[in-house]
């Protein structure tokens, strides 16, 4: 008879619900089969090797208070909030079969009345008069022993916020990491209004449970829960780091360029793990020094407005008589990298 194992996240914390996942991947017998349900408050995640300068407005993001994920799978950028219900299947790698969570999933929205199917490697799409539309995305990883399958379902997500902050600034960003693929998308609310995350947490644990023809009982996590076990606090504090989420950017070059009353700067930026590794400036501004002192200011720094901020703070303590030009370079500069 199959081992299971079903855990429900009370809690919103998108670096707590990642490091669930880690720890479910990690340290749980392979040989269980495991369901995993929960939701991340406003949240823009990730893939493991995006960079999120080139996939999110990372700008917007900050002004209206939205964090910022980086999972441990590949995959491209999605945008989480409360009307989104996550899934994690983790088995081990030689009873995983995604199609029987894909039947899992496809089979608990049978019981609202909405006829899905899977669709390609990743998606579960659902038929309309505009035609086929995603309403779950998936990605996934394994190891010799075990493998692992997580996605997401709209309920009722915020569909505007997409574009807000999956879609970036325009910026003369060339980037080596993985770019997302746009997709049209729909929520399951408009083919059942009277469905909701609960109710659908019900339908697949009972679809899961039905499938191995087994019951167990039903895990809550919540902040205590994070607190009692080590591996997991010590998941947690690492994916909700800057280094993690910043830090394990792939190489890109940030090209800049402004004219201001005094003369024009472009600026040549090379990235690596979020940090800016070389800075080249070209100038026919009349302060060569101003030039050298800040390409010197401006390289071997985290790649953040914080630490251009400080940078430029530096010259301007060598060079007072020029603060105002430092000063109005530093504002636009920030704005550039936000």
């Amino acid at each position: 008879m199959s081992k299971l194992r079903i855990l429900v996240s009370e809690t919103f914390d998108p670096w707590f619900n990642l490091a669930t996942e880690d720890w479910i991947f990690r340290d749980m017998d392979p040989e269980t089969h495991v369901l995993y349900l929960w939701r991340n408050s406003d949240t823009v995640v990730i893939g493991r090797f995006q960079n999120p300068w080139t996939e999110c407005n990372t700008e917007k993001m900050e002004q209206d208070s939205i964090k910022l994920a980086r999972r441990q799978s590949g995959g491209g950028a999605v945008y989480h909030d409360l009307g989104n219900t996550n899934f994690t299947f983790m088995s081990s790698k030689q009873n995983y079969d995604k199609s029987v969570n894909n039947k899992i999933i496809i089979s608990a929205l049978e019981q609202f009345g909405i006829k899905a199917y899977a669709s390609g490697r990743n998606d579960i799409l659902v038929d309309d008069h505009e035609g086929a539309k995603k309403i779950s995305g998936s990605a996934f990883k394994e190891t010799k022993d075990r493998s692992f399958h997580h996605g997401t379902l709209l309920i009722n997500a915020d569909l505007t916020k997409l574009g807000q902050y999956l879609n970036p600034s325009k910026k003369k960003l060339e980037s080596k990491g993985i770019k997302s693929v746009r997709a049209r998308v729909a929520n399951l609310t408009q083919y059942n209004s009277e469905l909701n995350h609960d109710e659908l947490c019900k339908a697949i644990i009972k679809e899961f449970s039905d499938h191995y023809n087994e019951k167990c009982e039903v895990e809550i996590l919540n902040n205590d829960y994070l607190k009692s076990v080590a591996k997991l606090n010590s998941y947690y504090e690492t994916l909700k780091d800057w280094k993690w989420r910043f830090g394990e950017t792939p190489k890109f070059t940030h090209t800049l360029e402004e004219r201001f009353s005094w003369g024009g700067m472009e600026v040549h930026l090379d990235s690596h793990k979020g940090i800016i590794t070389d800075c080249v400036i070209y100038s026919d501004s009349l302060h060569p020094e101003m030039i050298e002192l800040l390409t010197a200011s401006l390289c071997q720094i985290s790649y953040s407005v914080d630490a251009v901020k400080s940078a430029v703070d530096n010259v301007k303590k060598q060079l007072p008589m020029i603060i105002e030009e430092l000063d109005e370079f530093c504002s636009w500069l920030v704005k550039q990298i936000a």
